[in-house]
């Protein structure tokens, strides 16, 4: 199945970067280009894309703004050049399902658009291991159901997926098949209750494993 895209940037070079990586994938199709938040706003509400990629800082009506209003109709990526903590915290709370820097790279913005459309998250991985600091920060140790019921092997990839780690990374890291890393996270979020990688990670900060295991 193709993945439709809206995408959005008030800079006309960046749009059509980004097109030119998403047309070259398999399985994408970018059905709209939108220079500022309210044509994002109105070509996301006519067009029903799977996926919109949205800037944060556009003319009109900002990223966040319009996440905030069709989360519900599509998955939301968020693309900036500005890391600043509290855009990915309200990002997420609005709703988006991935939050990348505009240097991550093509393959990282061809696999968030993926992972979005198939009901994943995925967040540029240094983005991640901050945001679950935060979470954890001052916070108590918990005991998160399903942790304990977890295999050696899928704690260890659960643990590298909290640090910002990619498939590909975990693969090269414990040296297993890059299937076999798909497998265990499936497995892993079936016996944690989970829907995404971002769950993964945030339930490994509560229960304590990355302190236990630096």
């Amino acid at each position: 199945m193709t993945i439709r895209v809206v995408l959005a940037d008030d800079q006309e070079m960046v749009r059509m970067g980004f097109a030119l990586i998403l047309e070259a994938a398999d399985g994408i199709e970018v059905v709209g280009q939108c220079g500022d938040g309210l044509a994002a706003l109105e070509a996301i509400r006519q067009l029903r894309p799977d996926v919109a990629l949205l800037d944060i800082r556009m003319p009109k009506l900002d990223g966040l703004a319009v996440t905030r209003q069709v989360s519900e109709l599509t998955k939301v990526v968020i693309v900036t050049t500005f890391d600043h903590d509290e855009y990915v915290d309200t990002a997420l709370e609005y709703g988006a399902s991935g939050f990348l820097l505009k240097d991550s790279g093509p393959a990282l913005l061809v696999a968030a658009i993926k992972a979005a459309a198939s009901g994943d998250a995925l967040i540029s991985p240094e983005l991640t291991v901050r945001l679950l600091q935060r979470t954890r920060a001052g916070g108590e140790v918990r005991n998160v159901p399903g942790v304990d019921d977890l295999t050696e092997r899928e704690l260890d990839v659960a643990r590298l997926v909290a640090r910002g780690r990619t498939n590909t990374e975990i693969a090269a890291d414990l040296v297993i098949a890059l299937g076999t890393v798909k497998s265990h996270l499936t497995s892993i979020q079936t016996r944690l209750g989970v829907r995404n990688r971002v769950e993964i990670a945030a339930r490994m900060w509560e229960s304590g494993q990355l302190q236990r295991h630096r």
